[in-house]
């Protein structure tokens, strides 16, 4: 097991699965009228909450700085609740298998923020790598949506948001992480801070009956978490 955690194409192999998965799990909740908003607070506050019990039974709690109270609400809102939202939002409209394209191009963004800030010099495998992701992109926007139905042009263009949102986030938490904090914290803090985001946009635009269309759906939820 430590053999797995510790290995590149360990780590791809099960990182990719898992987030392969959110994408049909969020397009049979949209379909079961769970909104895209109320989807994405499932996500986060699952994910914080299981991390949250990891972190405890660690004997580790948060530990909340204003640098690390920035960090969570950033993270939050660039990396987890716009990103989240703009995908289940588009899945209806574009499938998930177009959907999940569209999120397969962030590291090609973020490695082009990453250059165009001084993050990272630029190389010559980076510029094969933008070109390459660049041409993917313009295809992925030039082929057919749902159902072999033409994608509408301000879908796409929000599918396109997708990996902006994400590369964004790459770039923020590479240059303002708080120094001494581990992952782990700094996961737990942001997915509970895009937790209260969302839920603060769910009762202010839906109201909290909303929330019970989740539970049409409640292995699909524990699947999710």
């Amino acid at each position: 097991m430590k053999f797995l955690w510790d290995s590149a194409p360990g780590l791809l192999v099960v990182t990719g699965g898992l987030l392969g998965l959110t994408l049909p799990f969020g397009k049979i909740a949209t379909a079961a009228g769970v909104s895209a908003m109320i989807w994405a607070l499932v996500i986060s506050l699952g994910a914080g909450g299981v991390l949250l019990c990891a972190l405890l039974l660690r004997g580790q709690r948060i530990r909340l700085t204003p640098h690390r109270l920035r960090y969570f609400v950033v993270t939050a809102a660039v990396s987890y609740a716009f990103p989240n939202l703009l995908m289940f939002s588009a899945i209806p409209h574009l499938g998930a298998g177009y959907t999940g394209i569209m999120f397969t191009l962030s590291p090609v963004v973020t490695l082009v923020f990453s250059i165009l800030l001084g993050v990272r010099r630029p190389n010559l495998l980076g510029v094969v790598g933008i070109a390459v992701g660049f041409l993917g992109a313009v295809m992925v926007a030039g082929t057919r949506g749902e159902a072999g139905q033409p994608a509408e042009f301000f879908w796409v263009a929000v599918g396109l948001l997708i990996p902006v949102s994400l590369a964004a986030g790459n770039i923020y938490r590479t240059v303002d992480w708080p120094e001494g904090t581990g992952p782990i914290e700094l996961a737990v803090g942001s997915h509970l801070a895009s937790a209260a985001l969302l839920l603060c946009g769910i009762f202010t635009l839906q109201g909290s009956g909303s929330l019970a269309l989740v539970g049409g759906v409640p292995m699909v939820v524990v699947g999710q978490v």
